[in-house]
């Protein structure tokens, strides 16, 4: 099978990727990042009476028909505490922000715009403006208004409005449920002691980190040896859980080892393709089993974060139906590039900004894809063409962010 452009690897992926259909309702703290599953109507009007928007008195603007005008104050007001009584001819009510206007009342003159005078007398000092300063009642939204719309991808501002609606739960789209499985022999988790030949698990961890930080669940299948009945017994394990996608770490490729896609295929997989024209992560493995869609990424640590980058972060959030994540700017070189193979070639770079606000990418001596430190010191990937020519420094380059 030929090693498939990365451009069309993606788009045979997330091709046969369907938004997710299914909803539930989730109390409203926990909806932030959540796709509304349908339209959101308010339970009452808001505000639910015409109130003040500012501290002052409240008042007819017919009782202040010019700046001088005296008024008697009979009662006050506040949030939560109304006024019970009406306004009669020449009388106003002392008024706190967010309270309701009593009967009677059309206007708010503000408190430093009033002098007050013995007694219970206020004189006012500037022009009342009949309506000023009221917050009507349904100014924001009316019992029965659907202000927030399916697909929303909800934050503070939507969750905000949401409970002023008086919606303590939200019908959300389910998250992408992701099982994810390590093999290999040589492998034992973080804090245990390696024999002679193995190694410590660390691309679960990242990829895990992925998918959460995409909008999906993770189902962590743990570490399976080299055996097929015991991967096998890990495949079922995630077709049970109803995953969406299987996600393989390491022993995808046909060496006498790699045993992940010859027990998937006797699983019933159908294999849409396995291996990548690019640099890190050549040995990828695409695929579906029932309804379930299978990604095997490489057990190299950083071919692993890159392809898990590139392909599986734009799945889950295409199932989670949030929108894709731009990552590609434009930047400049900082030092020469050689010319590039028949690969599509991700460089592993730092970068900074020059004197004219330019982003410069300086790529790392050392590019092997086991060596994690300097992924995680780098900021942004250099990507580098299939037959790319050499590349002098201070020449335009495409570069993928790894963080904002």
């Amino acid at each position: 099978m030929a090693l498939l452009p990365v451009a069309e690897a993606k788009t045979r992926l997330l091709d046969k990727a369907d938004p997710i259909e299914a909803a539930e309702a989730v109390p409203l703290g926990e909806a932030n990042g959540r796709v509304l599953a349908a339209d959101v109507e308010a339970r009452l009007t808001q505000p639910p009476f015409d109130a003040s928007a500012m501290d002052g008195y409240a008042l007819n603007a017919a009782d202040a028909p010019a700046v001088g005008s005296e008024l008697t104050v009979i009662g006050s007001a506040a949030a939560g505490h109304a006024f019970e009584g009406a306004l009669g001819r020449g009388e106003t009510v002392r008024i706190f922000t967010g309270a309701p206007l009593p009967q009677g009342a059309d206007s708010i003159l503000i408190q430093e715009d009033a002098e007050r005078l013995e007694g219970d007398r206020i004189r006012t000092k500037f022009e009342v403006v009949k309506g000023r300063h009221v917050r009507p009642r349904g100014q924001d939204f009316a019992e029965g208004e659907a202000v927030l719309s399916a697909g929303t991808v909800l934050d503070f501002s939507h969750l905000t409005v949401a409970a002023a609606m008086n919606r303590p739960e939200l019908s959300v789209h389910r998250r992408p449920r992701v099982a994810i499985l390590a093999t290999g022999d040589e492998l034992i988790q973080p804090g245990g002691t390696p024999g002679a030949a193995q190694i410590i698990a660390s691309n679960t961890f990242g990829i895990a980190a992925l998918v959460r930080d995409n909008g999906g669940e993770v189902l962590d299948l743990g570490i399976v040896r080299d055996r097929q009945a015991d991967i096998a017994a890990a495949i079922e394990k995630a077709r049970a859980a109803e995953a969406d996608v299987l996600v393989t770490l390491g022993g995808a490729s046909i060496g006498d080892h790699d045993l992940v896609q010859a027990t998937l295929k006797g699983a019933g997989m159908e294999l849409d393709f396995w291996r990548i024209a690019m640099r890190p992560g050549k040995p990828l493995m695409v695929g579906r089993l029932g309804g379930m869609q299978v990604l095997g990424l490489p057990g190299n640590p950083v071919a692993s974060l890159v392809t898990g980058m590139l392909f599986l972060e734009p799945l889950v959030r295409k199932l989670a139906r949030l929108p894709e994540k731009h990552r590609e700017v434009q930047g400049v070189t900082a030092k020469a590039l050689t010319a590039n193979d028949q690969r599509q070639d991700y460089l592993r770079a730092r970068l900074s900004k020059d004197r004219d606000g330019n982003l410069m990418a300086e790529a790392f001596q050392k590019q092997d894809s086991s060596m994690m430190k300097i992924f995680a010191h780098s900021d942004g990937l250099i990507i580098r063409p299939p037959h790319a020519p050499e590349l002098p420094a201070g020449s335009p380059c495409p570069i993928l962010l790894l963080r904002p």
